[in-house]
C-alpha cells in the first residue's frame, strides 16, 4: 500500500506541475442546476482466442447535477456488455454496471474530487445466483491544458473498498492520460494510456493485480458529437467475473461522444 500511495503522490505532483500555469477560467454563475450532460457509446472487437471475449460495448453518460462557483456534484453511469461466440455469432454473456457520484472543487486547471464508486457484474443468458459487486470511496486529482494544436488531460484516483462480494479487492489506483493533436479543424490524432493497480486481500491466493491499456486513433468532429476510430493493446484484470485472472489482447473499435465541455472525469 505504501508504494501505491507514493505512485499517486507522484502522479498528482506531475499533474499539478503541468497545469498550474494555465489561466483561470471565467467565473461561473453562483448556482447552476444541470449545467452539462455528456454521453459515450463505444464498441470494439477483441482479438482473443477465447470465445467468451469477442466484442466489448459500453453505453454511458455523465451529468453535472449542480455547480456552485468552483464546486460541482457529478453523477456517472455506464453499462458494459461483453459478447462472445459460444452459442451464436453475437452472444452477450456479461452485463456490468458502473455507478459513480463525486463532488469536486476546481483550482485553476486542476480539479480535486471525493468519489463514491460502485461496480456490479452480471452474467447474460446464463445462470448466476451469487452477487459480484464492490463499493469504493476515495479521491481524484486531475487537470487539462492546451498548447497550440496539442491538448492533454490526466487524472489519478485512489480508492479503498468499503464493501465487496465475491471479489478479493481492497484498494485501487486508477489513472489515465489522454492527448489530442489537431490536424485540421475537425480531425485530430488521439493517444490514450491507462494504468490500474488493484490491491487484494490474499483470499484468492494471488498478489496485487495490474491492468493497463494503450490506445491510438483518429477523431472526427461533427456538429454535435465526435467519432473516434482506434486500435488498442490491453491487459485486463478479471475479464470474467467468476474467475480470477488477467488476459492480454489487441482491439479495434469506435467511440461516439458528445461535445459537452470536458470534465475531470
Amino acid at each position: 500500500m505504501r508504494s501505491a500511495v507514493l505512485v499517486l503522490v507522484a502522479l498528482a505532483a506531475s499533474v499539478v506541475s503541468a497545469f498550474a500555469q494555465t489561466p483561470d477560467p471565467s467565473p461561473e454563475p453562483r448556482v447552476t442546476f444541470l449545467p452539462r450532460f455528456d454521453f459515450d457509446v463505444s464498441m470494439e472487437h477483441l482479438f482473443s482466442e477465447e470465445i467468451r471475449f469477442v466484442w466489448d460495448a459500453n453505453f454511458g453518460g455523465d451529468i453535472d447535477l449542480v455547480s456552485i462557483g468552483r464546486t460541482r456534484a457529478t453523477f456517472v453511469a455506464n453499462y458494459q456488455t461483453l459478447l462472445g461466440s459460444e452459442f451464436r455469432a453475437f452472444d452477450p454473456n456479461q452485463g456490468n454496471y458502473t455507478l459513480e457520484g463525486s463532488v469536486s472543487v476546481r483550482m485553476r486547471a486542476v480539479e480535486a474530487a471525493g468519489v463514491f464508486h460502485h461496480v456490479s457484474r452480471h452474467l447474460s443468458d446464463r445462470p448466476k445466483r451469487i452477487a459480484v459487486d464492490w463499493n469504493m470511496v476515495g479521491g481524484r486529482i486531475g487537470g487539462q491544458g492546451r498548447h497550440d494544436r496539442f491538448e492533454y488531460e490526466a487524472h489519478a484516483d485512489i480508492r479503498g473498498v468499503i464493501q465487496h462480494t465475491f471479489v478479493d479487492y481492497r484498494w485501487e489506483i486508477d489513472s489515465e492520460i489522454s492527448t489530442r493533436t489537431m490536424l485540421k479543424p475537425r480531425v485530430a490524432l488521439l493517444a490514450i494510456g491507462t494504468w490500474r493497480v488493484l490491491g487484494v486481500d490474499g483470499t484468492r491466493g494471488r498478489g496485487n493485480q495490474l491492468g493497463y491499456r494503450g490506445e491510438g486513433g483518429v477523431q472526427f468532429a461533427g456538429r454535435s458529437a465526435t467519432l473516434d476510430l482506434f486500435l488498442a493493446a490491453e491487459q485486463r484484470v478479471d475479464p470474467y467475473q467468476l474467475e480470477f485472472s488477467t488476459v492480454r489482447w489487441m482491439t479495434a473499435g469506435f467511440r461516439i461522444s458528445g461535445l459537452s465541455p470536458s470534465r475531470m472525469p
